[in-house]
């Protein structure tokens, strides 16, 4: 029997173990993007309640737009988003460049401290935050910390830094250390090395940490929630505000809206990263010929 007969003898019996898993796998995605979707689809439900659909409308879109407390929790979210990201962007890549270029002591359990914030539950991130900004920061003025978008950006930079600095991290690890090397026999400096050939080469892992930094920021509640004051109020808080009291289309379009906006962002995150890995893979091959 040829080669050509055994693989097409073999392919009815590959497709019937892989189909248990396709189906799996099939039911897996319902459950956890079923909600989500029809949360999507009653956002344009012409009705009040989202139990009977009753047509389509898109007035609480309009609805929303015209919402003033609502896009100002919006304008805040963004703000705090842009200003906890490019901070998140320059301690991560300090942190992975630390981590990857130097050997020191306690340097394993300063690379297990970088991984708390990302395996910490959000509720005792919370909470911390909120004794910290109550009991440590006061001391030695005596001084309250306002909870206000200081207080936030400063949570959110504590858990979005660390995930910036496991991409960039995985980047560096690509890196061939001679192009360094060469670097510095021309006549480059620390800076100069760091500035033309070591950043150039973390470009893609900047920019998807800063977008997974950003989307992390903007849909942040928990930590939020315990950090901001009665003044300082986020978009993922005003939803929730809105919650409370029924859960009405409008609602529903609101976080449509911030849904949407966190795909976006996750996907160009995910393409930038499969975009550097690619790099990353082929670089050698480059180097060979």
């Amino acid at each position: 029997m040829s080669k050509r007969s055994l693989r097409s003898a073999s392919g009815p019996l590959e497709y019937l173990r892989r189909w248990p898993l396709q189906a799996w796998l099939v039911m897996v995605g319902l459950f956890l993007y079923a909600p989500l979707l029809t949360l999507m689809a009653f956002s344009f439900n012409d009705s009040k309640r989202n139990i009977v659909w009753k047509g389509f409308t898109l007035k609480y879109y309009e609805k929303v737009l015209q919402n003033d407390s609502l896009i100002a929790a919006f304008g805040n979210s963004l703000t705090i988003a842009a200003i906890s990201t490019l901070i998140s962007v320059i301690l991560g890549a300090m942190a992975a460049l630390v981590l990857w270029r130097f050997k020191f002591k306690g340097k394993t359990v300063l690379d297990g401290a970088m991984a708390l914030p990302i395996v910490v539950p959000e509720i005792c991130m919370g909470v911390a935050m909120l004794v910290f900004f109550a009991k440590v920061m006061p001391w030695p003025t005596g001084l309250p910390w306002p909870l206000n978008l200081g207080a936030i950006i400063i949570a959110h930079v504590s858990f979005s830094f660390p995930f910036v600095a496991v991409v960039v991290r995985a980047r560096l690890a690509s890196f061939n250390r001679e192009l360094e090397e060469a670097a510095k026999d021309l006549g480059a400096g620390e800076f100069m090395t760091i500035r033309d050939v070591l950043i150039p080469h973390m470009q893609p892992s900047l920019i998807a940490g800063a977008l997974l930094a950003f989307t992390l920021s903007l849909d942040d509640f928990v930590i939020t929630f315990f950090t901001s004051g009665p003044d300082t109020v986020t978009f993922p808080v005003k939803v929730y505000s809105m919650v409370r009291f029924s859960v009405t289309p409008e609602v529903n379009a609101a976080s449509t809206i911030l849904i949407v906006f966190t795909v976006i962002l996750t996907a160009l995150a995910i393409r930038l990263q499969g975009a550097a890995a690619v790099a990353g893979g082929h670089a050698p091959d480059a180097s060979s010929k």
